[in-house]
């Protein structure tokens, strides 16, 4: 199992560094999860859900849908969030960085600038601390203090609505939630587990809500329907990502844009998907997010996608 784990790590580590490098000025979002989830498979590994790519407010769940013309512009704040699996064991990390671009200095302020790069920074440094923390026993709790307590020491908030999870075979949201405020929850950790840590920061009021759009789902159960495409789309879903979350862009290289786009909503007012909405900050102030997957051990953590 922990081959598994560090396998899929290695390799999500590595397409996350050539990702970043690709990101640019004028680059199209959907060219740059395209990359990153082709990269995962031509390396050995499945997708374990959807690449994200989430800029400034817009702080998870984002990712291209078909024919996306969405691009990062120069200063854009880029969250890059990537996971592979071998065998159903999951890495998933993430990675914030300002787009480079020559007109920088011209479209932002230095202050602004050194305010943006001191965000990517602060949740830099409660992942940090949130890894420092983890051994067999402690609290989740204390995990999320440590977070919230390097966040704020850079004049910044956490997400506090949003949390890292623990990992289990073909099971990406295991159960365990592991926060990035103290919430004083006393689940503990145990030997062996494997955690994804995900602190979010903020200069808005630190809590985010849903956006109108939604472009990434996860597979529930089988549901009769009247609609025989909405029938042949589940029966695809079931045959193909019944175990992971999905993007709706693969669907769309088997179907008609816009009947897939009714069959969607159909199937999600049944339950038969569950619907992961883009998340945006309430305030629509920027977000930085740093993550890892680590597995404990008896006297500490191993990191298995630095």
């Amino acid at each position: 199992m922990i081959e598994a784990y560090e396998k899929a790590g290695k390799i999500v580590s590595k397409v996350r560094n050539d990702a970043i490098k690709l990101i640019k000025d004028d680059l199209l979002i959907l060219d740059l999860v395209e990359f990153a989830e082709s990269e995962i498979q031509k390396l050995g590994a499945g997708i374990a859900f959807p690449c994200n790519v989430s800029v400034n407010e817009i702080t998870a769940h984002y990712t291209s849908p078909a024919n996306d013309e969405t691009k990062i512009l120069t200063g854009d704040l880029v969250k890059l969030d990537i996971g592979a699996h071998i065998d159903g064991y999951i890495a998933d990390s993430a990675i914030t960085i300002m787009a480079p671009g020559k007109n920088l200095e011209e479209k932002y302020d230095t202050d602004t600038i050194n305010k943006y790069k001191e965000l990517i920074e602060s949740s830099d440094a409660g992942l940090e601390a949130a890894i420092s923390t983890v051994r067999p026993g402690v609290e989740v709790g204390k995990i999320g203090a440590a977070v919230e307590e390097a966040i704020n020491s850079y004049g910044f908030k956490p997400i506090s609505n949003l949390a890292g999870h623990s990992l289990e075979q073909w099971n990406l949201h295991s159960g365990l939630s592991i926060p990035s405020i103290n919430d004083k929850n006393t689940n503990k950790l145990k030997e062996g587990d494997a955690i994804a840590i995900e602190p979010f920061a903020t200069d808005g009021v630190g809590w985010v809500i849903d956006t109108p759009h939604t472009y990434i789902f996860r597979y529930l159960k089988d549901k009769p329907f009247r609609m025989l495409h909405t029938q042949k789309i589940l029966r695809e879903i079931k045959a193909n990502y019944a175990d992971l979350p999905f993007s709706i862009r693969w669907l769309a290289k088997e179907f008609n844009v816009n009947r897939l786009n009714r069959s969607m909503r159909e199937l999600s007012q049944a339950s038969a998907i569950y619907p992961y909405p883009a998340l945006k900050e309430k305030t629509d102030c920027w977000v930085s997010q740093s993550e890892h997957t680590v597995v404990v051990e008896g006297d500490g953590c191993t990191i298995t996608t630095k």
